[in-house]
């Protein structure tokens, strides 16, 4: 199963929504794609750089997968990398392009697939533009195009979940230090349906890594999880919450200072507050922390997702040494309290 964002009837992207991967035989592959499209989406093969018919297109609108429609890119993020492939800075939505290692010809790169049909569309560097400082790089082959005002063209079944799927989902939003760490503690639990990076507490303006790290802009680095009640409570999500950072460090988790490392529960409804402020009382009184909780409780206004490359940032990264000295042992100290939480 993947969470993937689609595009509904009025031309609106919506989701995230968790649906199976489309697998289908190399002949069934064949039928469905061209020639020239089964080379590069099925074999991983590689236009020629400066031949893709996408390359030079400058219209607005979306590029999505050539072999399951799925919305790759926004035209937003399309820029002139010179390199003679189609480049973006960042994905239409996170969970919708996967990336995986890729050590092939002698070279150590990322490749970045189609997250339902995983169809091959090119790879991504670490030399492009702001605000993400990434460059996707496609095959023109791997795409289609679709103009802003035919969006609707792109609208996909699984958008007609969106009411029954709002019924049963949930949001929470808490900061806990590194979103790197409290990302990858809470994709690990049974109920969690999507975990993602970014930030909240500032202004839309100041939403952005670079500002965000000067620690002035009002901002935490929080995650959003998205998960399913029926399966893991919210009172459920707040234990795992207090254990996976100390929340007795006020505006610092470690060696990572500042307000934008604060504890903090956002919350959206007062059924939350209340949770949450019954949560820290309920932890004081019983002794298990030495020093006071410092967990500030604040409405929340708006999240604004992190840059594309903080995204399932641990898991893509678990050889990289804050990764591996900080942000896996507190995922691991997770699963061994709370087993009968891990998916």
């Amino acid at each position: 199963m993947v969470q993937i964002s689609v595009f509904n009837t009025l031309g609106q992207l919506v989701g995230p929504f968790e649906v199976p991967r489309l697998e289908l035989s190399e002949s069934e592959w064949q039928a469905r794609l061209t020639p020239e499209q089964f080379q590069i989406l099925r074999s991983k093969g590689t236009e020629r750089p400066f031949c893709g018919t996408l390359l030079d297109n400058k219209l607005p609108g979306v590029y999505s997968c050539a072999g399951c429609q799925l919305p790759l890119f926004s035209s937003d993020a399309k820029f002139h990398s010179g390199t003679g492939w189609p480049s973006f800075f960042q994905s239409i939505a996170p969970g919708n392009v996967a990336m995986y290692a890729d050590q092939s010809h002698g070279m150590r790169r990322v490749e970045i697939c189609c997250a339902r049909c995983d169809g091959h569309l090119g790879h991504v560097f670490e030399d492009g533009p702001r605000p993400t400082g990434l460059r996707f790089c496609l095959n023109s082959e791997s795409l289609n195009f679709t103009p802003s005002d035919r969006l609707a063209e792109l609208a996909d079944p699984v958008a007609e979940q969106a009411p029954e799927a709002s019924a049963s989902r949930s949001t929470a939003v808490l900061a806990g230090g590194c979103f790197w760490c409290t990302e990858v503690a809470f994709e690990q639990l049974k109920g969690v349906m999507d975990v993602q990076s970014g930030y909240t507490g500032g202004e839309a303006r100041t939403a952005n890594y670079r500002q965000v790290c000067d620690g002035n802009t009002r901002h935490a680095e929080a995650i959003r999880i998205t998960f399913d009640p029926s399966r893991i409570s919210y009172d459920e999500l707040l234990d795992v919450f207090f254990d996976a950072h100390d929340p007795t460090q006020l505006n610092r988790q470690g060696n990572d200072v500042g307000t934008q490392y604060r504890s903090a529960i956002f919350y959206a409804t007062e059924e939350e507050r209340a949770a949450a402020q019954a949560k820290i009382e309920k932890l004081q009184s019983s002794g298990k922390f030495t020093r006071p909780i410092v967990t500030t409780l604040e409405p929340l206004t708006d999240f604004y997702p992190a840059e594309e490359y903080h995204q399932d940032y641990a898991r893509l990264n678990p050889d990289q040494p804050y990764i591996a000295y900080h942000a896996m042992p507190k995922a691991c100290q997770i699963r061994e309290k709370y087993p009968d939480l891990i998916q």
